[in-house]
């Protein structure tokens, strides 16, 4: 499987967008907001936790990061902290998933943690702003999309770019190799 593209995390920004407003609009008519957004916080993270597993190479840990997610979730309910700190215990676990299934480094985990206080910070700049749910979801997914640009790990692409001379012995051995196989085939005519 691919890794995702930012086009596909606009579209998840898109739909995580049209969800959760329509969800808030239709739940704060019955029930208080507090209540709602702590709900709709956690199925939308959820859902995004369950769109990373299915986009990840990885294949090991999924039903332990599923069980984890839904404990520490519930958990999290059950000990109603501040939303602030609500909010902070859920992104951190969306970071925590996509750190062990997207990232191979801790300079990319660690960008990718940056990232995510963008995408928090955006999201509560368009919320206060606007007072749209739609609009702070669509800005914090919509930052949440950049992550495809950090690189898996810094030190892998180091690391794997030729340098001027394993370029040179590649062709040398080539040249060897192919030189070989020129005078065994002079050799049976």
């Amino acid at each position: 499987m691919k890794r995702p593209t930012f086009i596909e995390g606009v579209a998840v920004a898109l739909a995580m967008s049209a969800f959760g407003a329509a969800v808030f609009g239709a739940l704060t008519m019955v029930f208080a907001t507090s209540g709602v957004l702590r709900v709709l916080i956690a199925v939308i993270g959820f859902a995004y936790v369950i769109y990373l597993l299915a986009r990840s190479r990885e294949r090991v840990g999924r039903v332990t990061v599923v069980l984890a997610w839904l404990i520490l979730s519930s958990l999290t309910w059950l000990l109603a902290p501040p939303l602030p700190l609500y909010i902070v215990v859920h992104v951190g676990m969306v970071w925590l998933v996509r750190s062990l299934y997207f990232h191979a480094g801790a300079l990319s985990a660690l960008a990718d943690l940056g990232l995510h206080g963008l995408s928090v910070t955006a999201a509560i700049w368009a919320g206060i702003q606007s007072g749209s749910p739609f609009l702070s979801i669509w800005c914090f997914f919509l930052v949440q999309a950049l992550f495809v640009a950090i690189p898996i790990s810094w030190r892998r692409q180091i690391k794997d770019t030729p340098t001027r001379s394993d370029v040179e012995d590649r062709f040398e051995r080539a040249h060897r190799v192919a030189e070989a196989a020129l005078r065994k085939f002079s050799s049976i005519h």
